[in-house]
């Protein structure tokens, strides 16, 4: 049990530095009001609003109190410091904390959290939650035998909790923890109990064919355990010591007052990016949003695709990550594709060419390169080691007559 207790008030603190951790402001516990949905607000100190950043458009450097804009959420940048659900399901077994309210959450989320963000119990020194340290290789069995029994419900021994770490990613339910491979910080995914694939397997062979789709995605290695594989992904807001302030569509978009939308964020990176980038980071956008479509990802929801933020304020897109086939046949996206709306359709994803910077020749000429491709993602999965089984069982939404014919009419 967690010594932690129970307070309206925490501290954020800028972490891009580690060793020169800075103070941003003051957390405090909104409840919901009338006036206000429920969740954690933020205000700047006086020293950050002189020497800070902004750490979204929505939080400006102004004094005054931010509230969060939807219910059991943190104000802006914020929200994605908080702990995904797998990480919510980690700290209620594990940490028991005695409230189960968002600024809890931020704080149980701890020290390894996504971007560069801190939260801490002190406003002169930086003391968060800690969990010990990383487990490496040789622990990969150990932690796939207590993410089932997190599954499970049971009691964890105190000197086994730290491997597995709340609050690495932003979204989702899947099981996961961090790992250090050779002093570099990867986040590890497991399948759930009862998973009908061989789930790691299947996202190490999805990303490793997008690359060849030209997408630049994190790099993957997939580690074999008891139950099958589990992914191991290098994590892309780390940079040896350093941390990368990164925020994600949901909260980019959010802010800007957009819908969550590709052509949306395409708009946006324009926007907010390097002047010079634009026209690669709109195509390389396009190019996943295509890859997504054409391989059955209907799951690219706008916390699965992050913006990295460097010192001007200006954006670029992470690496791609969380980009598997999920097996769902929906015939629609999470994000708007287009003038139809979520359709997964090619006609949909062209639509909108020139919001991505792109000439209507140049789009086609990525549709056509994509579906060759994923046209060979038979072969490639087989290569990867994924079963036979597994392939015929994607196989039955990824080359269903819907995604197969709009494929074939390009290549």
């Amino acid at each position: 049990m967690s010594a932690y207790r129970i307070t309206d008030e925490l501290y954020l603190w800028w972490l891009a530095v580690p060793a020169q951790s800075r103070l941003i402001g003051r957390l405090r516990l909104v409840r919901r009001s009338a006036r206000h949905s429920g969740g954690v607000s933020l205000e700047y100190t006086s020293a950050w609003l002189v020497k800070g950043q902004s750490l979204s458009e929505d939080l400006p450097l102004r004094d005054g109190e931010f509230f969060p804009t939807e219910d059991d959420s943190a104000a802006g940048a914020l929200d994605d410091a908080r702990p995904d659900r797998w990480g919510e399901r980690v700290i209620r077994l594990l940490d028991r904390p005695p409230r189960l309210s968002t600024l809890e959450y931020l704080y149980f989320a701890g020290d390894d959290r996504f971007g560069a963000l801190g939260v801490s119990t002190s406003s002169i020194d930086y003391t968060p939650r800690r969990y010990g340290p990383l487990p490496t290789l040789r622990d990969v069995p150990a932690m796939h035998d207590l993410v089932r029994r997190v599954e499970a419900g049971e009691a964890v021994e105190e000197g086994l909790r730290r491997l597995v770490s709340p609050g690495a990613t932003l979204g989702g339910a899947r099981p996961k923890a961090l790992l250090d491979i050779k002093g570099v910080q990867w986040i590890v995914k497991f399948g759930e109990a009862g998973d009908l694939l061989d789930s790691g397997l299947v996202e190490h062979a999805t990303m490793t064919l997008a690359a060849k789709a030209g997408i630049d995605v994190c790099k993957t290695v997939a580690l074999r355990h008891a139950g099958g594989h589990a992914v191991a992904i290098r994590r892309f807001d780390r940079d040896g010591p350093s941390r990368l302030h990164a925020v994600s569509a949901h909260v980019a978009l959010r802010a800007a007052g957009e819908p969550y939308g590709y052509p949306e964020l395409a708009l946006l990176l324009r926007r907010r990016g390097a002047a010079d980038d634009f026209e690669a980071q709109g195509e390389q956008l396009f190019r996943r949003m295509l890859f997504n479509i054409l391989i059955d990802n209907t799951d690219d929801h706008e916390k699965n695709h992050v913006l990295l933020a460097n010192a001007a304020q200006r954006y670029r897109l992470s690496p791609a990550f969380d980009v598997l086939p999920a097996g769902q046949a929906l015939g629609y996206q999470q994000m708007r594709v287009g003038s139809s709306g979520a359709d997964s359709t090619i006609d949909n994803a062209m639509s909108e060419h020139r919001a991505f910077a792109l000439t209507k020749s140049r789009a086609q000429a990525i549709c056509a390169e994509i579906a060759r491709v994923v046209a060979k993602w038979r072969a490639h999965f087989k290569s990867r080691k994924v079963s036979p089984r597994d392939i015929d069982q994607l196989a039955q939404q990824i080359d269903r007559e819907f995604l197969k014919e709009q494929r074939e009419a390009l290549v």
